[in-house]
């Protein structure tokens, strides 16, 4: 076994190991009809009877023939735009918005981490890691199900909480009637029937990515992670949350984020701080 996979799975095995965070909150999400893989990546905590594919009820969803007009549409692969971080200012939290972690962020679940925020109200936030990408194809983690049997396109870590819950983000200019409006024209995919309907219509994968699990605060722990420097907030877009390349998508960011404080330096700083910022632009040309 190469050591990136060995180091995968040991990523792996921790993260299922963490559903009971210090310090992280449980998002209450009755609000989502959750699917799950099967099998249950081996939790013990799940009863014979919580191995199926899905868990819950759902409400009552478009027909698949409706789907299909909607999703079977040449993909549109948009180019990352990597705006310039938005601020560190707390106000700027919400649905849609990206967060970039610091240098600094010590928590291994969450270290050089890109995150989408999903939800984010009063009763809780949540949000989904855009750059933990797999080795592990859907078919393989969603054996059950007859429309991912040949799908190979990988599955995504989107947090340490829940890991046997199943989120699919799908971009689509027509609107997307049961789903979660993110942003744009990104919608959250969270019921059972609507990503069965989903998967179904055989989405490009390049618009269409399935993630284990979420990352969950209550709004004032983000917020104090965010005061306390552990957190850039980015404005969100398509091309950076479907990013080609996510393997390389927090560093990107987090030059971008640095080389702009750097350029905000007061007009009296030192030559040290002169010769930082040179030394940035030069590294990263």
């Amino acid at each position: 076994m190469s050591l990136r996979k060995l180091c995968f799975f040991a990523m792996l095995a921790t993260i299922v190991a963490s559903f009971a965070l210090a310090g992280r909150v449980d998002v209450h999400v009755k609000k989502f009809d959750l699917p799950t893989p099967n099998p249950p990546l081996h939790d013990p905590a799940l009863t014979p009877d919580e191995s199926r594919l899905y868990v819950g009820q759902s409400a009552d969803k478009p027909s698949q023939a409706q789907c299909a007009q909607t999703f079977r549409t040449t993909s549109e692969l948009l180019p990352a735009v990597f705006a310039p971080v938005q601020s560190k200012n707390v106000k700027d939290l919400g649905t849609g918005k990206l967060l970039v972690a610091s240098r600094n962020l010590g928590d291994p679940n969450f270290a050089k981490t890109v995150v989408l925020l999903v939800h984010y109200d009063e009763d809780g936030v949540l949000g989904l890691v855009l750059n933990r990408r797999t080795h592990l194809p859907l078919s393989q983690v969603l054996a059950e199900l007859e429309a991912a049997k040949d799908r190979s396109d990988p599955i995504y870590l989107g947090g340490p909480v829940e890991t046997p819950r199943v989120f699919a983000l799908l971009q689509s200019r027509a609107k997307i009637a049961g789903a979660d409006h993110v942003f744009g024209i990104v919608y959250l995919i969270s019921s059972k029937t609507l990503f069965e309907q989903t998967i179904s219509a055989r989405p490009d994968p390049n618009v269409f990515h399935v993630y284990l699990g979420y990352a969950g605060w209550d709004q004032d722990q983000l917020q104090k992670e965010v005061e306390m420097g552990s957190w850039f907030i980015f404005p969100a877009d398509a091309g950076t949350v479907f990013s080609v390349d996510p393997d390389s998508l927090w560093l990107q960011m987090i030059k971008e984020t640095e080389l702009k404080m750097a350029g905000s330096e007061p007009a009296g700083a030192d030559h040290r701080t002169h010769m930082y910022k040179t030394s940035f632009r030069e590294a990263w040309r």
